[in-house]
């Protein structure tokens, strides 16, 4: 954990300079440092600079990047990493022309997946899990948010939790967990939604808060889904168990979603395909209050290039000055996809996002959507000492040259680690 990383060709530091994330204009200043070092003490970063003015200790491990480009690693803010079974059935049925929601009403979407996910045992969600998170690493994330959420009942959503815990304790990457049960109605409380929001805040809630399960709450508020009355009660009793608001929001309808995220002080709104000037008007607001309080709004491109929906607005979102983060939305139904270089070439082709902007959005950003902002995210001194390296001349040929992977070095709180 205690490492000396010389000739980085372009050391792309993000440095936020004690600010827990950029927005508007400053998401452009990446604090390129030419021919950059990194000293790295106990796993954490220690001096920043140029190869020429950094003199290491005697004795320490030395990784020669022989001009190799280095960035934060990524942090993914927004996957459903652990799951059963595939959907490329659905997949072939929108080809067909099938809509996401014609698939979900005649019995796919998140039920089939709960299925699936509910006759699986922890060991094989475990094993499954694990294999994901690897080429999570390999692709350069070195920390994964993870929802449950395909459970949607306190046996199964446990289940889910539970091995998400274990990943946590025991995965190389940062695992962040999430609790996810109203992702959806299971067809057992099909006629009676109000019944399964009361199991969820009389019987989930309180388990998963004693045993500190998860540092989020999240809830799918949209048409079709969980209404505003319903998601506000159940995040309002999540905060009682001391778990932070997340929303899916404005993804498949503008239901007001995104304003009610504000006024809950959620750490992140996340989708936003449907975001209104009003949604909008309020994650600025929420912006204004103070950067400790700020909503980061996160984009996931990969949902809509795979459904082929509209992309959030994103130009308008930053140059509102509101804090803007990208992630995966890695899932078997809506974005099969957990390389979030593939979301930043996304984000630039379809979404008018500069690389520099992308690349804040994916690293900085996205650990202020965790509230990590302040141990991972930038490579500044202090802070965790998570560093990816590519094979690649500049950073801006990283989302450029797509569906490649360009990782030649993965360090992890200072360890390089090996595949």
């Amino acid at each position: 954990m205690n490492l000396f990383i010389k000739n980085i060709g372009q050391l792309v530091t993000v440095a936020a300079h004690v600010k827990p994330y950029k927005a508007g204009t400053d998401m452009r200043e990446l604090h390129v440092i030419e021919n950059g070092a990194v000293l790295i003490e106990n796993g954490i970063i220690r001096t920043v600079g140029s190869t020429a003015e950094i003199s290491p200790p005697n004795n320490i491990d030395v990784l020669d990047a022989d001009g190799r480009i280095a960035l934060p690693g990524f942090v993914d803010s927004h996957t459903h990493t652990v799951f059963a079974g595939s959907r490329e059935n659905e997949f072939a049925m929108r080809a067909e022309g099938k809509s996401y929601q014609e698939i979900a009403t005649s019995g796919g979407g998140i039920i089939s997946t709960m299925t699936a996910t509910r006759a699986a045992s922890k060991k094989e969600l475990l094993h499954t899990a694990e294999r994901r998170i690897n080429e999570m690493l390999r692709h350069g994330t070195t920390t994964v948010e993870i929802k449950s959420g395909y459970g949607l009942n306190p046996e199964s959503e446990m289940k889910m939790l539970e091995v998400i815990n274990i990943l946590r304790r025991d995965s190389l990457a940062t695992i962040v967990p999430t609790f996810l049960g109203a992702h959806a109605f299971p067809p057992e409380f099909k006629d009676d939604k109000q019944g399964y929001v009361d199991l969820i805040i009389n019987r989930m809630l309180p388990y998963i808060g004693e045993k500190q399960f998860a540092t989020f709450c999240d809830v799918f508020c949209d048409e079709g889904y969980f209404d505003l009355h319903q998601t506000e009660n159940i995040l309002l009793e999540a905060k009682r168990y001391g778990m932070i608001p997340k929303l899916h929001a404005d993804q498949l309808a503008a239901i007001g979603a995104t304003k009610l995220g504000a006024e809950l002080n959620a750490v992140s709104v996340d989708h936003l395909e449907r975001l209104t000037s009003d949604g909008n008007e309020a994650l600025k607001k929420s912006s204004r209050h103070g950067e400790s309080s700020a909503c980061v709004a996160t984009v996931l491109p990969g949902a809509s290039f795979f459904l082929n929906q509209p992309y959030a607005p994103a130009r308008s979102i930053i140059e509102s000055g509101i804090p803007l983060a990208i992630a995966t939305d890695f899932n078997p139904g809506s974005a099969m996809c957990f390389s979030m270089p593939m979301m930043m070439t996304i984000a630039c082709t379809q979404m008018n996002m500069t690389p520099e902007e992308a690349i804040t959005a994916a690293t900085l950003n996205g650990a202020a959507a965790l509230g990590l902002s302040s141990e991972i995210g930038s490579i500044e001194i202090g802070k965790q000492a998570d560093i990816v390296l590519y094979n690649v001349p500049n950073y801006c040929f990283l989302p450029y040259h797509y569906a490649l992977n360009h990782v030649w070095r993965i360090v992890k709180n200072g360890t390089v680690l090996e595949f």
